[in-house]
């Protein structure tokens, strides 16, 4: 089934867009993200939250992303995945200002679930763009594309700081966000080439890793809890716990996000002179430091460094692991993507509960458990080469 009349082609003085369109879905990815995981605490305050609550709430978000896996297989095998990167993309920017928006703890619920099945059909989306220029290019080049998601995350970060300082409030914040972003959407998935949808009805929509790959889907699993946690709590801790201001809070995350990007841009790099397995293993050991110097912080500078420490770190390991997984089939790769999922779903919400019953630094040191346990892993990974 094909729909080629939905998103005409561009005409040729425009074929400038192909060139970033990928680069740049991914950069919008990161932007919504960051831009949401900054005003959490605002929307926290807004409806008067607590931790326990907030993290029924950012469970449905993980419940929309892993349960929304049939949804997004069956878009892209029927619609191919630039006009599913542009149908979910859409649906991604209009639930943003309904967070916003929702009146009471139900609706942000339901609307945090719609958000999260939205991000989670997107990503799958643009990852499958991704995969396809990385076989054109035939060089790697999926760090770099993570590492656009970066910029996003780490842009989106700081304006928020800046925005959340003037005392904007979260709604107006997000309609903007989401009027700025929907024309260059349209505009990237149109510039890029119309692809064939390949349906089979037969295709697994879940599938969970086996034999050598559970290591792998371990490492995913644990990475997404320590990406989704501190994008989601970061903001939270440095408001409660170090006494950051609202234009403070995001910070913490902007430092995280940044290195990130710093390290993915180099990772391409890092893995032609060392193997992928040695550049996951030590990098989330460095993780595991910045998070203890975070948990121990007494202030805001050493809490920020700790976040940005971690955020290095752990960089290397979506595009390292997705890219070994990658290398045995798309069923292997969507194996431990589904695992990956699994972590984000799991890890804000338990994050939550733990920071509600024990504390905020009992729940970071969790992560840096985590990251641990990802180095102890990475050396078993025969597969991540």
């Amino acid at each position: 089934m094909t729909t080629k009349h939905c998103i005409p082609a561009l005409p040729q003085n425009h074929q400038a867009w192909r060139k970033t369109a990928i680069p740049f879905l991914f950069l919008l990815l990161g932007v919504v993200f960051s831009t949401w995981a900054a005003r959490i605490p605002a929307i926290r305050d807004q409806l008067q939250l607590d931790a326990a609550t907030l993290a029924l709430v950012l469970l449905c978000g993980g419940i929309g992303a892993v349960g929304s896996f049939p949804l997004a297989a069956w878009i892209n095998g029927h619609y191919g995945a630039r006009h599913s990167s542009l149908y979910a993309g859409l649906v991604l920017l209009l639930s943003l200002p309904l967070l916003a928006l929702a009146p009471g703890l139900w609706t942000l619920m339901a609307v945090c679930t719609l958000y999260g099945a939205a991000s989670s059909c997107f990503d799958v989306a643009i990852n499958a763009l991704g995969a396809q220029a990385e076989r054109e290019a035939g060089r790697p080049i999926m760090s770099m594309l993570h590492g656009w998601f970066c910029v996003g995350t780490f842009s989106g970060a700081l304006i928020a700081s800046a925005v959340a300082g003037l005392g904007v409030a979260p709604l107006w914040h997000f309609l903007l966000a989401a009027a700025l972003l929907v024309w260059p959407l349209y505009a990237s998935c149109q510039a890029l080439p119309d692809d064939r949808p390949q349906y089979d009805p037969q295709r697994q929509l879940f599938a969970l890793p086996h034999g050598h790959l559970v290591v792998l889907g371990v490492i995913a699993f644990c990475g997404a809890i320590v990406e989704g946690s501190v994008a989601d709590w970061s903001g939270i801790y440095m408001k409660d716990h170090i006494g950051a201001s609202d234009g403070a809070t995001p910070l913490a995350y902007a430092a995280f996000a940044g290195m990130m990007l710093v390290m993915r841009m180099v990772g391409d790099g890092l893995k032609a002179r060392y193997d992928a397995r040695r550049v996951v293993s030590i990098g989330t050991l460095v993780a595991t430091g910045g998070m203890v110097l975070a948990v121990t912080a007494q202030g805001m500078t050493p809490a920020i460094l700790g976040f940005a420490i971690a955020g290095a770190g752990v960089a290397a390991v979506f595009p390292f692991v997705f890219s070994a997984a990658g290398r045995h089939g798309s069923t292997a790769l969507a194996a431990v993507a589904t695992l990956g999922y699994s972590g984000s779903l799991i890890g804000p919400p338990v994050f939550g509960f733990l920071a509600h019953g024990w504390g905020l630094q009992a729940a970071l040191a969790l992560l840096g458990a985590l990251c641990l346990a990802m180095a102890l892993s990475s050396r078993r990974a025969q597969w991540l080469q």
